[in-house]
């Protein structure tokens, strides 16, 4: 920011607020664009960093994150000579990708000039650089005498905070000493657990409660705390006050909230989703806001008025001509054989061929490359179709699409008649869960939808009472220990209470950890045995919020859509098993990670149980046969979950079988350790490990699970890079190595595109969001990501930071994108979405999904199609 800063009369504030038409609410809810709701750690659900910038070109986005906090969007060179050098990125998309780079820039420049300059800078050609260094006076001197040939740069608004601005003086420390005072009182406000004395008066809000709070602040001097004690009553006018105090040009007042809340993305991100949870915090965020601001001006209020800020252009003329003599063989003395025309537009071209322009090169060259290695397995295997066996499937397998159902299918369907299908992992079911014994409700769908209804589960069996006096005890158990350890008297006792329990405990899991934790389990299941359950599948009326259940129409309807989703509305196997995934693994704050990324971080082995139960429901099956969707009364669905990290299939819903779908369970049954064990030992060999060679991998499986010292269970969605929509034989008999999002889909039952559009909108959706977050989290892992997982903290029981005060981390750690400190593992990739329908499918989808049609556009995401002859078209 340019403009003098200086803290004027107040008399003057409140007279300038009435002067200028100050919408501070539009003003804070456009400046959270640059930043994400956040949720809590233990709801983990994939986050899209930059969701709200949508509007604008991921290159424009790049360039605004680099000027504004110097973060990189895109991978740095270390990532792209290492995928060079694995042969993962083709010279030839590389070339092919500058060639059309050049073709838009119309410069008076010779192409070979042109070509040798970009090339050189690339790598893709040797320079002639200068025998010796540049003199720094002589090339300080032609900078001046070139000057008057600076290319237009493209408009820059550098806007920092006042904070920012004057530490970058070197006067004082203020930005660090501003976030150190939010993160203090952040942590304060949102603790959910760990805090022994929660904020006094937190309920009258976080503005309110932390104006009463700080003018006790020991950490603050005497005669700030009194500036504090005279601030606005109202978040929206304190607001409104130090922007104008403070002189911010009302052009720059959106830019100035924004530098704000880059400066703790995560606290404000976790700050801006408890305001759109509840009515009772909906201005939770603005309060953040106005807090900050306040702190910003009590710490720099005696260094005011700031110097006005220049802005220098003499080192990028300098940058400029050094490129040209390093890489286009142009020494200093060549300048002055030049025109003035051919001055300006080499240094034009050196200007725009700058570095994010570059990684931008190098990153659609690797794009391309997978895209091509993917098209080559398809169209080979399309080629080999022919000569499958087409036997009658036994059994059929639902998975969700998550990517690490495609190893476990591709092994299952080698293993005999059983076929396999993907789809959302909520299965299209809109609820809210509450399991027998827990008051703990939670969405069981993607983040961007709200729950329509409840299902709960309840059981009539008499054991059920002592079921919950158990499960009751427990939870006594576990609180009195919880408060036993912030008692003061009592902390002292505990250990002595608790030290033998506890030292077994660590012992047992610390040396053998597989069978400790599954010992540890099996007790724990004996004493929690739960009854038998059923689920509240009929309408309740009597619910005071959601309803519970569903009416009849409703079941039909989503059981409808649910099989038109999946593909399967005809042929129906003896057996359908609904899987959900879960996760299990110990110690690991980032469990919820690991399960289902459409469920908001749970597993949705609740959501199978669901539709299978309604799919065997007589007047459900009537109904659907009445539209031409005929299930033979012997075919019978079951519900299963697939535990991710140990590649298990265990069924959780199997209700009276007719007598070929016994038969299909059975053999379904058997093939299943093998099954487990050929997934487990691809999968095994890709985690770092020590010692393992290969042997035993179920056992090894089972031991990353349970060992609570592991900081890797198992990859997740690690290395993700394509949402593939089509028949399953598309890809059926393609190693597709865990890295694509498989959704059936057949377009010649989706007349009208309904169904794709749908697909487009949810699935689609997710999985961007969960590929950007692997992105984000491996190009910029201290802003995006979370950091090393041993050197992680939980705080407030909502998040991880680093170390007792930094941000709220808001992405994944370290280890789960890098198999070691210098070695990648996570591909950061944008994500193909590869279509499997005729190209006038393709066109009508863009052409009615504008926000799709954006995305493709402004490079968010990448878009292919094939058609039934193989004819593959790439349209970004």
């Amino acid at each position: 920011m340019n403009s003098v800063l200086t803290l004027t009369n107040p008399i003057h504030v409140e007279k300038r607020s009435h002067d200028i038409d100050l919408n501070v609410k539009e003003l804070v809810e456009t400046a959270s664009s640059v930043i994400v709701p956040l949720g809590p750690l233990n709801a983990f659900a994939a986050r899209h960093p930059w969701a709200n910038m949508e509007h604008q070109s991921f290159e424009k986005t790049a360039r605004f994150l680099k000027d504004r906090v110097d973060v990189d969007m895109y991978p740095n060179d270390s990532l792209f000579k290492t995928a060079w050098s694995r042969g993962e990125i083709k010279e030839e998309f590389l070339e092919i990708g500058l060639q059309k780079w050049l073709d838009e820039q119309n410069l008076p420049l010779p192409r070979d000039i042109q070509e040798q300059y970009c090339k050189a800078i690339l790598g893709l050609v040797k320079s002639s650089s200068v025998s010796a260094p540049l003199s720094k006076p002589e090339l300080n001197n032609w900078a001046k005498k070139l000057s008057r040939f600076r290319p237009k740069m493209i408009e820059k608004h550098e806007v920092q905070t006042c904070s920012q601005l004057l530490e970058n003086q070197g006067r004082v420390e203020a930005a660090k000493a501003l976030n150190t005072h939010m993160i203090k009182w952040s942590k304060l406000y949102l603790d959910e657990s760990q805090a022994v004395w929660s904020m006094p008066n937190r309920k009258k809000g976080f503005y309110y409660a932390w104006k009463e709070l700080v003018q006790h602040d020991p950490a603050l001097q005497p005669s700030v705390r009194k500036k504090l004690g005279t601030i606005p009553s109202e978040p929206e006018r304190a607001i409104m006050y130090f922007l104008l105090a403070l002189e911010i040009p009302y052009s720059h007042m959106q830019e100035y909230l924004e530098a704000h809340l880059l400066a703790l993305p995560g606290w404000a991100g976790m700050m801006l989703w408890r305001s759109q949870q509840s009515d009772k915090e909906n201005t939770l965020f603005m309060e953040y806001l106005a807090v900050r601001l306040s702190m910003e001006w009590a710490i720099i209020e005696p260094y005011l008025p700031l110097p006005q800020q220049k802005v220098e252009n003499q080192e990028l003329i300098e940058q400029l001509i050094t490129d040209w003599a390093l890489f286009g063989e142009m020494p200093l003395q060549g300048w002055s054989q030049l025109t003035q025309t051919d001055v300006k537009a080499r240094l034009t071209l050196a200007y725009r061929f700058d570095k994010i322009l570059r990684n931008r090169l190098w990153l659609e060259a690797w794009e391309k490359s997978y895209e091509d290695q993917l098209k080559n397995k398809i169209t080979e295997n399309l080629d080999h179709e022919a000569e499958r066996n087409n036997q009658s499937a036994l059994a059929q397998v639902v998975f969700c699409i998550d990517v690490r159902s495609e190893t476990f299918r591709r092994k299952l369907e080698a293993t005999g008649p059983f076929e396999t299908f993907g789809t959302a992992g909520f299965f299209g079911l809109p609820i809210e869960t509450c399991k027998l014994g827990s008051e703990h409700r939670h969405p069981s769908l993607p983040v961007m939808f709200k729950p329509q209804m409840k299902v709960k589960e309840f059981s009539r069996e008499p054991g059920v009472e002592q079921f919950q006096e158990r499960l009751g005890a427990v939870h006594a158990s576990s609180h009195t220990f919880k408060g036993m350890k912030h008692h003061v008297l009592a902390s002292l006792v505990l250990p002595e209470i608790s030290g033998p329990w506890l030292t077994f405990q660590t012992l047992a899991r610390s040396f053998v950890p597989r069978k400790a934790g599954a010992a540890f389990r099996k007790a724990n299941e004996k004493w929690l045995s739960k009854p038998n359950v059923e689920l509240s599948l009929n309408i309740d009326h009597t619910a005071a919020e959601l309803a519970t259940g569903f009416t009849d129409k409703e079941k039909v309807t989503y059981v409808r859509q649910a099989l038109k989703m999946m593909g399967l509305t005809e042929n129906f196997a003896p057996l359908v098993v609904i899987c959900g995934h879960g996760s299990h693994s110990t110690n690991n704050p980032y469990a919820s990670s690991l399960d289902c990324g459409a469920c908001g971080g749970t597993s949705s082995e609740f959501n199978a149980r669901v539709l299978a139960s309604l799919c065997n429901l007589r007047e459900v099956r009537q109904a659907l046969s009445m539209e031409g969707i005929n299930i033979p009364a012997d075919t019978v669905f079951i519900a299963a979950e697939h535990v991710t990290s140990t590649d298990e299939l265990r069924p959780i819903y199997v209700p009276e079988l007719s007598e070929k779908a016994n038969h299909a369970f059975d053999q379904l049954q058997a093939v299943l350790p093998k099954v487990r064990e050929e997934a487990s030992a691809e999968r095994m060999m890709d985690l770092p490990n020590i010692g393992y060679k290969g042997k035993n991998p179920t056992l090894e499986a089972e031991r990353f699970a349970e060992d609570w010292s592991e900081v890797r269970p198992e990859w997740g969605l690690a290395r993700n890079a394509a949402f593939i929509i089509g028949n399953r034989q598309l890809t059926e008999q393609c190693n597709l190595e865990g890295r694509a999002f498989l959704h059936n889909y057949d377009w010649q039952k989706d007349k009208n595109g309904t169904i794709l559009g749908n697909i487009i909108k949810g699935p689609a959706t997710v999985t961007q969001w969960i590929n950007l977050q692997y992105y984000a989290s491996t190009v910029a892992p201290h802003y995006y990501g979370s950091g090393n997982k041993r050197t992680q903290t939980v705080t407030s029981g909502i998040g991880v930071m680093q170390g007792n005060s930094s941000d709220l981390l808001p992405g994944l750690p370290w280890q789960t994108v890098m198999s070691s400190d210098h070695e990648l593992y996570h591909v950061p990739l944008r994500l193909l979405v590869l279509i499997q329908a005729p190209k006038e499918y393709v066109e009508k989808l863009l052409k009615q999904d504008h926000a799709f049609h954006q995305k493709v556009q402004n490079g968010w995401i990448r878009l292919s199609s094939i058609d039934e002859a193989g004819n593959w078209v790439s349209w970004s």
